[in-house]
């Protein structure tokens, strides 16, 4: 269901702060006019944290109504409250979205009990089919092996996880230990070839943004059994994966590569701020140099 790329959208704000629906849809026209297999709203590059609950809401409702089920979308509505959590999942599949992706529990560092209960409970819940997702790094826990072949046994909506640990070893052991139909999908786009290799389908990208092309093209490559097409398009594009991830955090590099780019504004929310001149110049050295300002 989930092989492919599928692009974590930015979500662009006007100079007011609120939301540039406009330039949100011209995001998905980008992405799904290029070959990429879905889109996925209000994730960590949509800035889900700043983003009210009624907003949240707004952002997966404008990416159904505008998908038109062109691609999946894949509806960010993971949090570290299991309540909270159900409660978006379930709006997201009231109004219309293809599946979920659910970020670990943040913060309040769950075990990997807790963990298995909160996602059990999610699942319980709703019948969209579900993705995990873990990311160590802004969360401070990791969803274990054990734990994603637990969830994987107990729950059968429970279909894919969205591994950014950047450990190609996990996706390793995640692939010998669970059945062949269950998804793995890099989280980081510097990766996505060796995550593939390693028995993943895809990739949850934040470089899609701006590049929708050339990560379908390097997905379905890897999929088609071209690795060499995919390792040429990795090798062009590996300073740009590699700037986003030197830059600044997610999304504050990829706005500002967009912002170049004449797609949106690169208008964060406090507590981030807008990548700094000297930065913003090195960024756009690279994005000059693979002729995409």
């Amino acid at each position: 269901m989930f092989a492919g790329a599928h692009t974590a959208l930015a979500t662009p704000f006007l100079d007011d702060g609120t939301i540039d629906a406009e330039r949100f849809r011209d995001l998905i026209d980008a992405s799904l006019s290029n070959g990429i297999s879905g889109v996925v709203p209000t994730g960590t590059t949509g800035e889900s944290p700043t983003l009210s609950h009624e907003e949240h809401n707004l952002v997966i409702e404008l990416a159904v109504k505008h998908t038109k089920k062109r691609g999946l979308v894949i509806a960010g509505t993971g949090s570290n409250s299991t309540r909270e959590a159900i409660a978006m999942t379930q709006h997201a599949e009231k109004i219309g979205a293809d599946a979920a992706l659910l970020v670990a529990p943040y913060y309040n560092k769950p075990s990997q009990e807790g963990l298995f209960r909160h996602y059990q409970a999610i699942a319980d819940a709703t019948e969209l089919p579900l993705m995990l997702y873990s990311i160590p790094g802004r969360c401070g826990i990791a969803i274990e092996t054990e734990t994603v072949v637990r969830l994987a046994e107990s729950c059968s909506n429970i279909r894919a996880i969205k591994e950014a640990g950047g450990d190609v070893q996990k996706v390793i052991e995640l692939r010998a230990a669970l059945p062949a139909d269950f998804e793995i999908l890099s989280g980081d786009d510097g990766l996505t070839i060796d995550f593939m290799k390693a028995g993943g389908c895809g990739v949850v990208s934040v470089a899609s943004n701006l590049i929708p092309k050339v990560m379908a093209d390097m997905v379905q490559a890897m999929l088609d059994g071209n690795e060499a097409e995919a390792m040429a398009l990795n090798e062009k594009y590996a300073p740009l994966f590699e700037g986003f991830l030197q830059l600044d955090t997610n999304p504050v590099p990829i706005k500002a590569a967009l912002s170049l780019a004449g797609k949106c504004s690169d208008r964060v929310r406090l507590p981030m701020v807008k990548l700094s001149d000297e930065k913003k110049a090195e960024l756009r050295s690279i994005l000059t140099d693979l002729g995409l300002v």
